[in-house]
């Protein structure tokens, strides 16, 4: 009963729920938003060993503490991590990816100007549906309440929304007596081939 009420608070929760579902061992994934590794981490121990995750941030910093928490769990040689925006993910993931990642806004602790901008999330969102396998999964979480963040997220949902029935299903999940600034979770599923 714990984790489905967590799940309600924090709706990272459940996008880890979610991706855990789909994503299995030997599996190619994406985390479009390295931040401190925490998601990549998550990727890297879904995929296993024969899998491979593939990481984004624009600081270096970010990297840098991704880096040691996958070294510290011995997860370092599942990932590849890219020092450049999520707009490039086309250009240098390969296609058939099980599951990608989005965690935008800023770095916490970090540079409150360095943010996610829906000029490169977008793109990166494009490429992401375009690389995920039927039966794969994207998931963002939002942040409406920074500057900028509330035209980023409108921005995702209405790409997202116009992702097309019956190949895709688009889930939102927010609460509808918190604030306009909460943050919330969206997820894309490609319906498997039947």
């Amino acid at each position: 009963m714990a984790d489905a009420v967590q799940a309600l608070l924090r709706p990272l929760a459940c996008a880890h729920d979610w991706v855990e579902r789909v994503l299995e061992p030997g599996d190619r994934a994406v985390d479009a938003t390295a931040g401190n590794g925490y998601d990549t981490l998550f990727l890297a121990r879904l995929a296993g060993p024969a899998g491979h995750v593939h990481a984004f941030d624009v600081q270096a910093a970010a990297l840098e503490e991704t880096g040691r928490r996958l070294k510290r769990e011995g997860c370092e040689e599942r990932v590849s991590l890219h020092a450049c925006s999520h707009a490039r993910m086309g250009d240098v993931v390969p296609a058939g990816v099980k599951a990608v990642m989005f965690n935008l806004g800023y770095l916490p602790g970090g540079d409150h100007a360095v943010k996610t901008v829906k000029e490169e999330t977008l793109p990166a969102l494009q490429a992401a549906a375009g690389l995920l396998l039927p039966g794969g999964l994207l998931t963002v979480m939002c942040y409406p309440g920074h500057e900028g963040g509330r035209e980023e997220c409108e921005a995702v949902a209405a790409l997202l929304a116009s992702l097309p029935l019956p190949q895709w299903r688009v889930v939102r999940l927010d609460s509808a007596n918190g604030s306009p600034d909460a943050p919330f979770l969206m997820a894309a599923l490609r319906v498997p081939c039947k």
